[in-house]
């Protein structure tokens, strides 16, 4: 049994997460070819890591002499862990910072069979090979330095997990509104085809005139966000050739000058070029290749995206100096 005192119960803490940062990093950088800080928050430390050295040093500790139990007691607690984690991020944030949805035998994309054996593996040779020497070392520390490192790494890890959750906050922020504006788009869409229809005097000309370019648009919730903005401004213009001519368009001008005004507004970047010129929020994207939405996942593509091209025009822009 672990007779550790609580202060040494945080540092293993902070050190799981460090060594499952490099591990993790490692591992993603030389998949990618390019460094990679990979986790939720920007600091070197992967909370589950951290937790998941901590949960499987508690699940075996009464099998400790039993190798298969010690492995069984990984896989369980390990993959509860995982799954807990895993659906609460995605309720408070809308995004999954991993998924397995591609590998056999899943589980609401949340675990999967490979990762449950795996983390009994790990659990074995953590137990038996790699906490040992972790644990000698904790015992060298003297009490005094101990305690001291910890606290300094607890007033890192607080500052560093606060600003990390109030940017995957924001981000789950930023989703949404970019889903509802692509849904009052779609909506604003149809409500022009319809007062353009009715204002053209050759309506079934002009229908099937127009039907090869925006045809199958007009209830298509999935087009995006750019091909949903030319459309619009397509129909405003338009309106605009329609109007001299057309009494009914003169009488729907108010609503025409509130859809505009909408319009533009939804189609206004400034809320997402704000959240990517955050450095912890542009992060929070570009460290997460995997993350995935299955609600927002057009709107999650189209900030990687811009998170992407912001991230690479500073790049150029440095190498210019």
């Amino acid at each position: 049994m672990y007779g550790y005192s609580w202060i040494q119960w945080v540092f293993l803490f902070y050190f799981y997460s460090f060594v499952g940062w490099c591990v993790e990093s490692t591992y993603v950088s030389l998949k990618k070819r390019k460094f990679v800080n990979r986790g939720f928050i920007r600091g070197p430390f992967l909370p589950l890591y951290g937790s998941g050295g901590l949960m499987m040093l508690i699940v075996s500790m009464p099998f400790q002499d039993n190798l298969i139990l010690t492995w069984a007691a990984g896989c369980v607690g390990a993959t509860a862990l995982e799954y807990v984690t895993g659906v609460t991020m995605e309720a408070l944030f809308k995004v999954r910072y991993w998924d397995y949805s591609d590998q056999k035998f899943n589980f609401q994309g949340q675990i999967c069979l490979g990762s449950t054996l795996a983390w009994g593996v790990l659990t074995v040779v953590m137990t038996r090979l790699i906490h040992p020497p972790v644990e000698r070392f904790i015992f060298w520390i003297p009490q005094g330095i101990l305690t001291l490192m910890t606290m300094l790494l607890t007033l890192y890890f607080v500052a560093d997990f606060a600003l990390s959750f109030r940017a995957a906050l924001d981000l789950r922020d930023v989703l949404v509104r970019m889903e509802q504006a692509k849904r009052d788009l779609a909506r604003m869409q149809r409500r022009l085809d319809v007062i353009i229809a009715l204002a053209d005097e050759a309506k079934d000309n002009y229908v099937k005139e127009r039907q090869e370019d925006f045809g199958d648009i007009l209830d298509d919730l999935a087009e995006r966000y750019g091909d949903l903005t030319e459309g619009i401004e397509n129909r405003f213009r338009r309106i605009r050739e329609l109007l001299p001519g057309s009494q009914l368009l003169l009488e729907k001008r108010e609503e025409l000058a509130e859809l505009r005004e909408r319009f533009l507004k939804n189609t206004d970047r400034a809320e997402l070029s704000r959240f990517l010129s955050d450095v912890m929020k542009r992060g929070q994207i570009l460290g997460n290749p995997t993350m995935r939405s299955t609600r927002f996942a057009e709107a999650l593509d189209e900030i990687r995206r811009s998170a992407r091209e912001y991230a690479e025009e500073r790049k150029k822009k440095r190498d210019e100096k």
